[in-house]
């Protein structure tokens, strides 16, 4: 991987991002350890994977603290909020990157459950450990982001319109969050090469991967979007609060 952000230049930081111990969030924690940050990598249910990562965090000099949950269930949440207290004292970033909602085997509600109401559950009992100048990061995609005024793929519509319905629960708490002097900020990108999400669609709708790759010119690599994860923590906050990554040009306009 690529040094994304200066060396050093989270020195003394504490990020805790979502859904860490692979894909998208593996990577941005990974670069905010090479910034200097101390981590929380935060798994669901594979919790060796997650220790391999943070042991390879910690030969960078950080702190890399595991911690399992279950965005869903708030005493879970509130028990790596207890952690992350005991081990660092706070937080100075909060990327909120677990979603969901293409598993087999889950609540027709699950997609809601997890994309929007755990979304407010996290933030909620992480903003006892955010103080003045830190910042909280949602990531989401173009197809949900869109989605009121471009439709996507049947397969994942109702993942998109849960992740939207997130968004918007988030988006109600800037003004609150620009109170207590935290910043917010979406991160959207596209179907991401190499991402659980992408390869399940691709398999339940043949042919979608290499359509879309088409249709925008090129797609993100897991590393590359990643990167504009990390950076969305530390560069300027657009005015619309919101990172568009990649080709736009085949959605509505942003909203």
């Amino acid at each position: 991987m690529t040094q994304i952000l200066e060396a050093g230049s989270l020195a003394g930081k504490r990020a805790l991002v979502t859904g860490s111990s692979r894909g998208v969030g593996a990577d941005t924690v990974r670069y905010f350890a090479e910034a200097g940050a101390d981590v929380v990598v935060n798994f669901r249910n594979k919790a060796p994977r997650a220790e391999k990562l943070a042991a390879q965090l910690r030969e960078l000099g950080v702190q890399a603290l595991v911690q399992g949950a279950d965005l869903t269930d708030p005493e879970s949440v509130a028990g790596m909020m207890d952690a992350v207290r005991e081990a660092f004292g706070g937080l100075d970033v909060l990327v909120l990157n677990a979603s969901g909602g293409m598993e087999s085997g889950m609540a027709e509600d699950y997609a809601l459950k997890l994309n929007r109401d755990a979304q407010l559950s996290v933030l909620d009992a992480a903003l006892p450990l955010m103080g003045e100048g830190s910042r909280v990061v949602f990531v989401t995609s173009h197809q949900a982001h869109f989605i009121n005024t471009t439709p996507t793929m049947p397969e994942y519509e109702p993942v998109a319109r849960s992740k939207r319905a997130g968004e918007d629960a988030l988006r109600e708490r800037i003004a609150g969050l620009a109170e207590r002097g935290i910043e917010f900020v979406v991160v959207s990108g596209d179907m991401i090469e190499g991402t659980v999400t992408a390869t399940l669609l691709n398999r339940m709708n043949p042919g979608a991967l290499e359509d879309r790759r088409e249709q925008a010119g090129r797609l993100y690599n897991v590393a590359e979007f990643a990167a504009e994860v990390a950076l969305a923590a530390v560069e300027p906050v657009p005015a619309d609060h919101t990172r568009l990554v990649g080709d736009v040009s085949s959605f509505g306009a942003a909203e």
